[in-house]
């Protein structure tokens, strides 16, 4: 039995790393998500089966009936979740992950206590430092990723806690957590676990209640970083060498994607990692100015006297479920000679590719849709831009206003373009509670209402305007 659940989980791990590969890009990207579900039944059918061998009857059934209620719950929640939510669902699957490592490492420290481990020695201080390292980890994703979820699902403000000596208070929290491991480690107690509970508990919350929303969406990846981890963790404790190579591989790669986020954010990694940054700053210059309003009849006449045409999404497109009448747009402007291309900042939306699923669903072209790295230089040769729901990816004071919370932050340079017309419900700031110069410039124009109702009507506008 253990040759063959050897076998099942190496199949798995391989079908893992596939998986990964093929999310990399948009063309494998379905194919990348089938790997990545077969690979994890094949790892809950070969630990069930594992499960008959060497479990009582009592546990195989808990183990069925857990493996039951968790698929009925998986697949409910993932036919309801609209995609404006699955931001905030996944920080909320991050903080499961974290409980779970938590669980776990506290299983390993009681059993061993109890008398009932093997281990002594040397590998007995090795069990409990993965034990206090296992429940570090697993605190600090768990509620900080409920705080990612209270923040994203707007239950809480956004904006970042600016407690005194913030980093002092985190590398204190470290500082801490070092010497209590050393001292579970010489002399393991109940007390000293809990201790690195509670610390880690309050540390996993400081972290992601000082970074304010804007930097949300690298904070999602970071936990999903954590995650990883908190797994790997748990895989040695449980001498699971697929939970290893999983975690190993989610922990990494969050990692990464973080680290590229945060260099598309002119942010520090280790920012991130230490909740040091987004903290509004009180020198930044209040913007004023006079707004001028556009309506989709005048954007039709300005769409069909342009050559070229740029749409910048964000997360209000999400919202209003526009995507669909976009690529709608799209189509009936290329049709007509019109050069239309995407701008995508690489934080737009509140997920790391939030626009890209959007765009990729309403089957838009993947080779008209750019990373702001590819398309920043062109906007000066551009007739028109269409802002659809972004805010603080397009906003100059980012690159203008060094006392900006954005200040420093790569952003699409939407106002170099001829004309722009911003589609935006009010002019309310946006989740990083910046105001946007860029509506009060003298090439700008606001759209007011819902994003997918002004598309709509311009596309009903168009057929008057534009030739056949």
């Amino acid at each position: 039995m253990n040759t063959w659940t050897t076998a099942a989980y190496l199949v798995a791990a391989l079908l893992f790393v596939a998986s990964l590969a093929g999310l990399s890009k948009h063309e494998t990207a379905r194919a990348g998500v089938s790997f990545g579900i077969t690979g994890m039944v094949i790892a809950l059918l070969a630990t069930a089966v594992a499960a008959f061998d060497s479990a009582s009857v009592v546990g195989v059934t808990l183990l069925l009936v857990a493996l039951a209620i968790g698929t009925a719950i998986g697949l409910w929640r993932a036919r309801v979740v609209e995609m404006t939510g699955m931001p905030e669902l996944i920080a909320l699957m991050h903080s499961f992950v974290g409980l779970a490592a938590v669980l776990v490492g506290w299983n390993g420290f009681l059993e061993a206590d109890s008398g009932h481990s093997d281990l002594t020695g040397s590998l007995l201080a090795i069990h409990h430092s993965e034990v206090a390292i296992g429940v570090f980890i697993g605190c600090v994703t768990f509620t900080g990723s409920i705080l990612a979820y209270l923040k994203l699902s707007a239950r809480i403000p956004s904006v970042p806690l600016t407690l005194p000596g913030k980093t002092i208070l985190n590398l204190g929290a470290l500082a801490a957590f070092a010497a209590l491991t050393v001292r579970f480690v010489i002399s393991p107690g109940a007390w000293v676990l809990t201790a690195v509970t509670v610390l880690a508990l309050l540390l996993g919350t400081h972290l992601v209640a000082s970074i304010g929303g804007g930097d949300m969406p690298v904070v999602v990846s970071m936990l999903n970083s954590y995650s990883g981890w908190a797994a790997a963790a748990s895989g040695f404790l449980l001498s699971n060498n697929l939970l290893i190579i999983t975690g190993a591989l989610v922990g990494s790669s969050g990692a990464y994607l973080s680290y590229v986020m945060c260099k598309a954010m002119n942010r520090s990694f280790i920012s991130v990692i230490a909740g040091g940054f987004g903290a509004t700053s009180s020198s930044a210059a209040t913007v004023e100015g006079v707004h001028r309003e556009i309506h989709a009849q005048e954007v039709a006449e300005m769409l069909s006297d342009a050559r070229s045409v740029v749409i910048a999404p964000g997360y209000g497109m999400a919202v209003a479920q526009a995507q669909y009448p976009v690529a709608d747009l799209t189509r009936r402007l290329r049709e007509q000679g019109v050069e239309v291309r995407f701008g995508v900042h690489p934080v737009a939306g509140r997920l790391p590719g939030h626009m890209n699923v959007l765009l990729a669903e309403a089957q838009v072209p993947y080779d008209i849709v750019l990373e702001m790295d590819e398309i920043n230089d062109d906007f000066a040769g551009t007739d028109v831009v269409l802002v659809i729901g972004a805010n603080d990816t397009v906003n100059p004071a980012a690159s203008e206003d060094p006392g900006s919370p954005l200040a420093g932050m790569p952003v699409l340079r939407v106002w170099e373009a001829r004309n722009v017309v911003v589609f935006k419900r009010s002019m309310a700031t946006g989740y990083a509670g910046v105001q946007n110069p860029l509506f009060f410039r003298e090439n700008s124009q606001m759209l007011f209402g819902d994003a997918k109702d002004g598309v709509q009507s311009i596309l009903a506008a168009m057929p008057a305007r534009v030739g056949t």
